[in-house]
């Protein structure tokens, strides 16, 4: 199933829908025609999944093989629209924890970046943790504000995201598929001068905006194989970033499996596996995002990420030290 965090004119806060074809079903307002209490929320259902799933599949049978638009129980009500007509957020708006996030998890953005950065390009034998800051998190189609006096060099990163359906410590590897709800994009925006001038991820990971997600969450059952789906990035229809997850140096198995050692994962958390070669500052000349730039960040089975970057207000206060 495919699920997203949706909007309209008459319910502005975004919501959980159900997606089929090129029409979304509210949820909520769905599951109340049947007498179901069901979560309008994406982590409630994420939360709840063995009985959301129940009451989501009693909603479909309803539907049968019919379109959404064509059920008079949920059209009387309001509770069908076409994808087209309403806003798409983050799947899950406001994560309650930093989104956990892989370095170097790719050998080829490895030794990509370690040319520019003068160091070893052996790859990691451990996997390199950081996390993004909730207040980065971005809906699929949002706009990426490049304010100059915080950088000048913001970079992209297309990444698979994967979404933790379970609760779990110390989780052994042939759990770990258990443990995942879903599956979904992410693109690591980065301010890479930010980040060299504090010597560390965080900071330049976490600007606001800087972490787009979306378009939806595809469960775990969907994607037969989270190994092998191609990733792809372009800017302004130029492609940057061509890869599959098959080159993960770290599985999505492993590194649930390493992140839990003493440490619990807890459902709705989300996890970007990291970024294959093929980033801006990496390249001679380097390059980096500018005003009215059109990036998008596809993972194959998925759904595309397409973000405008937007020039910022200056306020002429000097940031730049911060």
């Amino acid at each position: 199933m495919r699920f997203v965090s949706f909007s309209t004119t008459e319910i502005p806060t975004p919501h959980l829908g159900i997606v089929r074809d090129d029409e979304v079903l509210d949820v909520d307002l769905a599951g109340r025609t049947l007498k179901l209490i069901t979560s309008d929320q994406m982590l409630g259902l994420i939360e709840n999944y063995e009985k959301g799933k129940q009451d989501i599949e009693t909603i479909l049978e309803k539907v049968g093989n019919r379109r959404f638009s064509e059920v008079k129980t949920f059209t009387d009500i309001g509770a069908a629209h076409k994808l087209s007509e309403v806003q798409l957020a983050a799947p899950i708006p406001q994560p309650r924890k930093n989104i956990i996030c892989m370095a170097l998890n790719y050998s080829e953005h490895a030794r990509e970046t370690a040319q520019v950065r003068g160091r070893s390009a052996d790859a990691p034998t451990v996997p390199v943790f950081f996390t993004k800051s909730t207040t980065s998190v971005n809906g699929p189609y949002g706009e990426i504000e490049i304010d100059p006096a915080v950088s000048t060099e913001i970079d992209w990163e297309v990444e698979l995201g994967v979404i933790i359906g379970k609760r779990g410590k110390n989780i052994g590897e042939e759990d770990a598929p258990s443990h995942v709800f879903g599956y979904t994009v992410i693109n690591d925006v980065t301010a890479r001068d930010v980040q060299a001038r504090h010597k560390q991820y965080f900071k330049g990971k976490s600007l606001d905006g800087f972490c787009p997600m979306g378009p939806c969450i595809v469960t775990a059952d969907e994607i037969a194989n989270p190994h092998n789906l191609a990733l792809n990035l372009r800017v302004n229809g130029v492609t940057k970033q061509n890869s599959n997850t098959s080159m993960m140096i770290f599985s999505i198995n492993q590194i649930i499996a390493i992140l839990s050692l003493g440490m619990t994962l807890e459902p709705g958390d989300i996890i970007a596996t990291g970024t294959p070669s093929g980033v801006g500052f990496s390249r001679t000349p380097a390059e980096f995002l500018k005003p009215n730039d059109i990036v998008e960040a596809e993972v194959t089975g998925i759904g595309m990420l397409r973000n405008t970057m937007k020039q910022a207000l200056i306020s002429g206060s000097p940031r730049a030290s911060s």
